[in-house]
Protein backbone atom coordinates (compact mmCIF):
# COMPACT_ATOMS: atom_id res chain seq x y z
CA UNK A 1 0.00 0.00 0.00
CA UNK A 2 1.91 2.74 -0.88
CA UNK A 3 -0.42 6.57 -0.37
CA UNK A 4 -1.02 8.49 -3.20
CA UNK A 5 -1.15 12.66 -2.11
CA UNK A 6 -3.80 14.32 -3.71
CA UNK A 7 -4.18 18.35 -4.05
CA UNK A 8 -6.84 19.31 -6.04
CA UNK A 9 -10.30 18.46 -4.98
CA UNK A 10 -11.08 18.34 -8.57
CA UNK A 11 -8.91 15.43 -9.22
CA UNK A 12 -11.35 12.84 -10.81
CA UNK A 13 -9.90 9.96 -8.55
CA UNK A 14 -12.27 11.68 -5.89
CA UNK A 15 -15.43 11.88 -7.88
CA UNK A 16 -16.66 9.11 -5.66
CA UNK A 17 -16.46 11.56 -2.79
CA UNK A 18 -17.97 14.89 -3.79
CA UNK A 19 -21.10 16.33 -2.67
CA UNK A 20 -21.37 13.49 0.23
CA UNK A 21 -23.99 15.35 2.11
CA UNK A 22 -26.45 16.28 -0.53
CA UNK A 23 -26.30 12.86 -2.83
CA UNK A 24 -25.22 9.98 -0.90
CA UNK A 25 -23.64 6.94 -2.47
CA UNK A 26 -26.51 4.51 -1.64
CA UNK A 27 -27.84 3.58 -4.85
CA UNK A 28 -25.44 4.89 -6.92
CA UNK A 29 -23.23 2.33 -9.40
CA UNK A 30 -23.33 -0.01 -5.92
CA UNK A 31 -21.26 2.21 -3.68
CA UNK A 32 -21.19 3.23 0.12
CA UNK A 33 -19.54 5.87 2.06
CA UNK A 34 -17.89 4.71 5.24
CA UNK A 35 -16.46 7.74 7.76
CA UNK A 36 -14.35 7.51 10.93
CA UNK A 37 -11.99 5.26 12.30
CA UNK A 38 -13.84 2.42 13.86
CA UNK A 39 -16.22 1.64 11.00
CA UNK A 40 -12.97 2.20 8.61
CA UNK A 41 -11.21 -1.21 10.62
CA UNK A 42 -14.47 -3.29 9.87
CA UNK A 43 -14.96 -2.65 6.57
CA UNK A 44 -10.89 -3.62 6.02
CA UNK A 45 -11.32 -6.39 8.73
CA UNK A 46 -11.94 -10.32 8.23
CA UNK A 47 -15.12 -9.74 9.53
CA UNK A 48 -16.50 -7.45 6.75
CA UNK A 49 -18.79 -8.43 4.22
CA UNK A 50 -17.92 -6.05 2.23
CA UNK A 51 -14.88 -4.69 0.28
CA UNK A 52 -13.54 -1.17 -0.29
CA UNK A 53 -12.96 0.90 -3.23
CA UNK A 54 -10.36 3.27 -2.44
CA UNK A 55 -9.85 5.23 0.94
CA UNK A 56 -9.65 9.10 1.27
CA UNK A 57 -7.21 10.02 4.56
CA UNK A 58 -5.99 12.61 5.80
CA UNK A 59 -1.49 12.36 6.31
CA UNK A 60 -1.71 12.80 10.09
CA UNK A 61 -4.31 9.44 10.10
CA UNK A 62 -1.88 6.93 8.20
CA UNK A 63 0.97 6.46 11.20
CA UNK A 64 -2.37 5.21 13.16
CA UNK A 65 -4.05 3.43 10.69
CA UNK A 66 -0.96 1.43 9.44
CA UNK A 67 -1.68 -2.12 10.70
CA UNK A 68 -4.96 -2.06 9.45
CA UNK A 69 -3.79 -0.49 5.96
CA UNK A 70 -1.27 -3.01 5.62
CA UNK A 71 -3.31 -5.65 3.76
CA UNK A 72 -5.40 -3.06 1.84
CA UNK A 73 -5.90 -3.87 -1.99
CA UNK A 74 -7.91 -0.36 -2.74
CA UNK A 75 -6.10 2.80 -3.33
CA UNK A 76 -5.81 4.95 -0.03
CA UNK A 77 -5.69 8.43 -1.44
CA UNK A 78 -4.38 11.55 1.53
CA UNK A 79 -5.09 14.53 1.30
CA UNK A 80 -5.40 17.32 3.60
CA UNK A 81 -9.07 17.94 5.91
CA UNK A 82 -9.71 21.72 3.93
CA UNK A 83 -9.45 19.55 0.53
CA UNK A 84 -11.56 16.76 1.78
CA UNK A 85 -13.99 19.05 2.84
CA UNK A 86 -13.81 21.04 -0.37
CA UNK A 87 -14.70 17.50 -1.97
CA UNK A 88 -17.25 16.14 0.29
CA UNK A 89 -19.12 19.71 1.26
CA UNK A 90 -18.59 19.52 4.97
CA UNK A 91 -16.26 19.41 7.64
CA UNK A 92 -14.24 16.20 7.47
CA UNK A 93 -12.99 16.46 11.81
CA UNK A 94 -11.97 12.63 11.90
CA UNK A 95 -9.86 12.46 8.24
CA UNK A 96 -11.48 8.97 7.52
CA UNK A 97 -12.85 8.38 4.40
CA UNK A 98 -13.66 5.20 2.23
CA UNK A 99 -16.24 4.26 -0.31
CA UNK A 100 -17.11 0.49 -0.08
CA UNK A 101 -18.20 -1.61 -2.70
CA UNK A 102 -21.95 -3.53 -1.49
CA UNK A 103 -21.91 -6.79 -4.58
CA UNK A 104 -24.74 -8.95 -4.55
CA UNK A 105 -27.55 -8.92 -1.77
CA UNK A 106 -27.77 -12.44 -0.73
CA UNK A 107 -31.30 -14.23 -0.44
CA UNK A 108 -32.74 -15.14 3.04
CA UNK A 109 -32.02 -18.52 2.87
CA UNK A 110 -28.31 -17.87 2.70
CA UNK A 111 -27.84 -15.94 5.74
CA UNK A 112 -30.32 -17.90 8.20
CA UNK A 113 -28.81 -21.11 9.49
CA UNK A 114 -30.76 -24.19 8.44
CA UNK A 115 -33.20 -26.18 11.06
CA UNK A 116 -32.90 -27.38 13.24
CA UNK A 117 -29.49 -25.34 14.63
CA UNK A 118 -30.46 -22.63 16.93
CA UNK A 119 -31.62 -19.07 15.27
CA UNK A 120 -32.08 -15.53 15.88
CA UNK A 121 -33.01 -13.28 13.39
CA UNK A 122 -34.27 -9.77 13.82
CA UNK A 123 -36.47 -8.22 10.71
CA UNK A 124 -37.38 -4.99 10.57
CA UNK A 125 -40.42 -3.55 8.76
CA UNK A 126 -41.35 -0.26 7.91
CA UNK A 127 -38.28 1.87 9.52
CA UNK A 128 -37.38 4.75 7.38
CA UNK A 129 -35.44 6.41 10.61
CA UNK A 130 -31.45 5.91 9.78
CA UNK A 131 -30.78 5.85 13.47
CA UNK A 132 -33.09 3.66 14.72
CA UNK A 133 -32.12 1.29 11.14
CA UNK A 134 -28.60 1.96 12.77
CA UNK A 135 -29.14 0.97 16.47
CA UNK A 136 -31.03 -1.78 15.40
CA UNK A 137 -27.83 -3.34 13.82
CA UNK A 138 -25.77 -2.59 16.60
CA UNK A 139 -28.63 -4.51 19.31
CA UNK A 140 -28.05 -7.69 17.10
CA UNK A 141 -24.31 -7.43 16.25
CA UNK A 142 -23.67 -7.11 20.52
CA UNK A 143 -26.53 -10.06 20.93
CA UNK A 144 -25.20 -12.04 18.51
CA UNK A 145 -28.27 -12.63 16.07
CA UNK A 146 -27.55 -14.45 12.67
CA UNK A 147 -29.16 -11.62 10.63
CA UNK A 148 -31.18 -8.78 10.04
CA UNK A 149 -34.39 -9.02 7.51
CA UNK A 150 -35.45 -5.72 5.88
CA UNK A 151 -38.95 -5.17 4.16
CA UNK A 152 -39.26 -2.97 1.16
CA UNK A 153 -40.67 -0.05 3.14
CA UNK A 154 -37.41 0.16 5.64
CA UNK A 155 -34.05 2.66 5.02
CA UNK A 156 -30.87 1.46 3.73
CA UNK A 157 -28.52 0.01 6.41
CA UNK A 158 -25.81 1.18 4.23
CA UNK A 159 -26.41 4.55 4.39
CA UNK A 160 -23.48 6.47 5.40
CA UNK A 161 -25.39 7.75 8.83
CA UNK A 162 -26.56 4.01 9.67
CA UNK A 163 -23.35 2.70 8.88
CA UNK A 164 -22.39 5.48 11.80
CA UNK A 165 -25.24 4.62 14.39
CA UNK A 166 -24.54 0.78 13.93
CA UNK A 167 -20.99 1.59 14.96
CA UNK A 168 -19.93 -0.88 12.06
CA UNK A 169 -22.32 -3.42 13.23
CA UNK A 170 -23.89 -3.04 9.20
CA UNK A 171 -21.00 -3.61 7.63
CA UNK A 172 -20.59 -7.49 9.42
CA UNK A 173 -23.81 -8.68 10.47
CA UNK A 174 -25.36 -10.33 7.51
CA UNK A 175 -28.68 -8.66 5.97
CA UNK A 176 -31.12 -9.11 2.80
CA UNK A 177 -34.06 -7.10 1.76
CA UNK A 178 -37.42 -9.07 0.95
CA UNK A 179 -39.30 -8.23 -1.95
CA UNK A 180 -42.20 -5.76 -1.58
CA UNK A 181 -45.80 -7.73 -0.74
CA UNK A 182 -43.26 -10.38 1.30
CA UNK A 183 -45.54 -12.12 4.08
CA UNK A 184 -43.62 -12.39 7.19
CA UNK A 185 -45.44 -15.20 8.82
CA UNK A 186 -44.97 -17.51 4.88
CA UNK A 187 -41.16 -16.24 4.93
CA UNK A 188 -40.56 -17.80 9.25
CA UNK A 189 -42.80 -20.70 8.20
CA UNK A 190 -40.55 -21.18 5.14
CA UNK A 191 -37.33 -20.86 7.04
CA UNK A 192 -38.37 -23.01 10.95
CA UNK A 193 -38.43 -19.79 12.59
CA UNK A 194 -41.39 -18.72 15.01
CA UNK A 195 -42.68 -14.94 14.53
CA UNK A 196 -42.56 -12.78 18.02
CA UNK A 197 -44.23 -9.88 16.73
CA UNK A 198 -43.58 -7.34 19.25
CA UNK A 199 -45.94 -4.47 20.33
CA UNK A 200 -47.49 -2.78 23.22
CA UNK A 201 -50.60 -4.32 22.25
CA UNK A 202 -49.76 -7.98 22.76
CA UNK A 203 -50.99 -10.23 24.99
CA UNK A 204 -48.13 -11.67 26.01
CA UNK A 205 -45.57 -10.04 28.43
CA UNK A 206 -41.90 -11.28 27.25
CA UNK A 207 -40.98 -13.54 30.04
CA UNK A 208 -44.26 -15.10 30.59
CA UNK A 209 -43.14 -18.33 28.61
CA UNK A 210 -40.39 -19.92 27.63
CA UNK A 211 -39.01 -17.85 24.47
CA UNK A 212 -37.99 -20.31 20.74
CA UNK A 213 -34.70 -21.40 19.65
CA UNK A 214 -35.74 -20.52 16.10
CA UNK A 215 -36.99 -16.99 16.23
CA UNK A 216 -37.88 -14.08 13.76
CA UNK A 217 -38.17 -11.03 16.26
CA UNK A 218 -40.20 -8.94 14.07
CA UNK A 219 -40.43 -4.93 15.01
CA UNK A 220 -42.28 -2.58 13.34
CA UNK A 221 -41.81 1.47 13.52
CA UNK A 222 -42.04 4.11 15.86
CA UNK A 223 -46.07 5.26 16.08
CA UNK A 224 -48.28 3.35 13.77
CA UNK A 225 -46.06 -0.16 14.68
CA UNK A 226 -46.61 -3.58 13.09
CA UNK A 227 -50.26 -3.85 11.14
CA UNK A 228 -52.81 -5.98 13.27
CA UNK A 229 -53.25 -8.44 11.47
CA UNK A 230 -49.89 -9.64 11.70
CA UNK A 231 -49.70 -9.29 15.44
CA UNK A 232 -52.95 -11.82 15.58
CA UNK A 233 -50.98 -14.20 13.26
CA UNK A 234 -47.38 -14.53 15.07
CA UNK A 235 -46.87 -14.97 18.57
CA UNK A 236 -47.38 -11.33 20.14
CA UNK A 237 -44.91 -10.34 23.00
CA UNK A 238 -44.88 -7.11 24.82
CA UNK A 239 -42.28 -5.49 27.14
CA UNK A 240 -43.49 -4.91 30.59
CA UNK A 241 -43.58 -1.35 31.99
CA UNK A 242 -43.83 0.45 35.12
CA UNK A 243 -47.39 2.36 35.49
CA UNK A 244 -49.24 3.26 32.30
CA UNK A 245 -45.94 3.89 30.28
CA UNK A 246 -46.05 1.70 27.13
CA UNK A 247 -43.80 3.33 24.82
CA UNK A 248 -39.94 2.63 24.00
CA UNK A 249 -37.46 3.60 21.20
CA UNK A 250 -37.61 0.67 18.65
CA UNK A 251 -33.86 0.24 18.81
CA UNK A 252 -34.09 -0.13 22.34
CA UNK A 253 -36.96 -2.31 22.55
CA UNK A 254 -34.94 -4.45 20.09
CA UNK A 255 -32.10 -4.86 22.28
CA UNK A 256 -34.22 -5.92 25.12
CA UNK A 257 -35.76 -8.84 23.74
CA UNK A 258 -32.64 -9.93 21.18
CA UNK A 259 -30.82 -10.27 24.77
CA UNK A 260 -33.79 -11.90 26.47
CA UNK A 261 -33.52 -14.59 23.24
CA UNK A 262 -29.66 -14.81 23.41
CA UNK A 263 -29.70 -15.84 26.33
CA UNK A 264 -31.71 -18.40 26.03
CA UNK A 265 -30.16 -19.50 23.08
CA UNK A 266 -26.43 -19.25 25.00
CA UNK A 267 -24.91 -16.56 22.13
CA UNK A 268 -23.38 -14.62 25.36
CA UNK A 269 -20.39 -14.38 26.43
CA UNK A 270 -19.68 -15.44 30.13
CA UNK A 271 -18.44 -12.87 32.54
CA UNK A 272 -14.68 -12.93 34.00
CA UNK A 273 -13.88 -15.57 37.02
CA UNK A 274 -13.97 -14.42 39.93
Amino acid sequence: MTPEPIHDPADPRLDPYTRMRERDLVGRAGRFVVEGEVTLRLLLGPRSRFRAESLLLAPERLPGLAGALGACAAPVYVADKPVMGAVTGFPIHRGVLAIGLRGDEPAPEAIVPPAPAPALVLALAGLTNHDNVGAAFRNAAAFGADAVLLDAATCDPLYRKAIRVSAGAALVTPFARLAEGTDWLALADKLGLEALALSPGAGEDLGQRPLPARALLILGTEGPGLEAGLIRRARGLRIPMAGDFDSLNVATAAGIVLHALALVQGRLNAGPAQ
